[in-house]
């Protein structure tokens, strides 16, 4: 038998090796969100394609085909606040991306980025007001219209737009689709863009629909591969990621490309909305149904394990909320998901 000093410090360290071990990969509550299980704080929607939180801590949702804003308490309460006029949802498209001004409590502002009958654009109002442009004209179609949209902290507004199923797009430099845009709130171009002139901040995109920033301003975005693999990218200014040309990893033409830090199958991900807590980026999977992780560390990034593997089927949004938790929303209604009884809904992670 060992000496008592000796089984009190192997004691110890095995309990610290426990909780190191359990410490980086076992729960969102290493990053800031809640440990325990999820908790459903909304059922009963329509294809809730994005949440964006108002400074009080209540939640704007938007329902993708139905084009209504819907206000939700944390505690669960909802009630419609408004319905976008002019959005024609179709495939893909609808009411997409919402994204509440840095400035609201002076300006009252909401933006939304939507498809109608012949663009998919971005609007700003105040809530029940009447909508005023902020970009037009961004090709719409049936398929890869992107959506998502987000204030950066630099007060810029960013948004994902997808090429629409024409891959030409992406690799020009003369169309704003298949970027990443950045844009001052009026939506004019910020003279320190990488193209005069042009709100096109990244290029060589198929179908963004995750923007997040790190601790240190750095943009991460999720994307939609076609057939092979999916992606993770840090955005850096005036970057070509590739697409049509690569997807995923792949040579870089001697620097003209920048490969992605994260792959996937298409079978495991599919991503959409992507938010950061800590220092762990979570990220929705349609077709994978499941809470991506990654765990971010400077500029690079390695997988975590996953959360929810297909216990509520597609989801879509991942939003930070302001008291550190994760929420998300399903799409199991959106034609491609097998629906649930309560579906769709929202669900705090923790």
């Amino acid at each position: 038998m060992w000496p008592m000093p000796i089984r009190l410090t192997c004691a110890v360290l095995a309990a610290c090796a426990l909780i190191a071990a359990c410490g980086d990969d076992a729960s969102p509550a290493a990053d800031g969100a809640a440990a325990a299980g999820p908790r459903t704080i909304a059922t009963g929607l329509s294809v809730p394609w994005s949440i964006a939180f108002l400074p009080g801590g209540d939640a704007l949702v938007s329902e993708r085909d139905t084009a209504r804003i819907l206000r939700v308490t944390p505690g669960g309460r909802k009630r419609v606040v408004m319905r976008v006029p002019g959005v024609a949802p179709g495939g893909e498209g609808g009411l997409l991306g919402l994204a509440v001004s840095p400035r609201y409590r002076g300006d009252r502002l909401v933006y939304a980025y939507f498809t109608s009958a012949t663009d998919n654009r971005i609007v700003r109002f105040r809530l029940g007001g009447k909508t005023r442009p902020v970009v037009t004209g961004l090709r719409s179609g049936g398929i890869h219209n992107g959506g998502r949209i987000a204030f950066g902290p630099d007060g810029k507004l960013y948004a994902g737009v997808g090429e629409t199923g024409d891959t030409a797009y992406a690799q020009d430099l003369g169309s704003q689709n298949g970027k990443i845009l950045r844009m001052n709130p009026n939506g004019s171009v910020p003279r320190d863009n990488p193209f005069r002139g042009s709100r096109v901040w990244s290029y060589g995109h198929r179908n963004v629909q995750g923007l997040a920033w790190d601790r240190a301003g750095r943009l991460w975005a999720s994307e939609l591969g076609q057939d092979t693999f999916d992606e993770v990218n840090l955005i850096r200014k005036g970057r070509n990621y590739g697409w049509p040309v690569v997807e995923g990893r792949g040579s870089t033409r001697g620097g003209r490309f920048t490969n992605p830090k994260i792959t996937w199958p298409t079978s495991e991900a599919s991503p959409s909305g992507a938010a950061i807590a800590g220092g762990t980026l979570y990220i929705g999977a349609l077709r994978g149904e499941r809470v991506l992780r990654v765990r971010l560390t400077g500029t690079r990034a390695r997988k975590l394990s996953s959360l929810q593997v297909g216990r509520y089927g597609r989801i879509r949004a991942v939003v930070r909320a302001p008291d550190g938790s994760i929420w998300v929303s399903t799409s199991n209604r959106d034609g491609r998901g097998s629906p649930r009884s309560g579906d769709d809904r929202i669900l705090r992670l923790g």
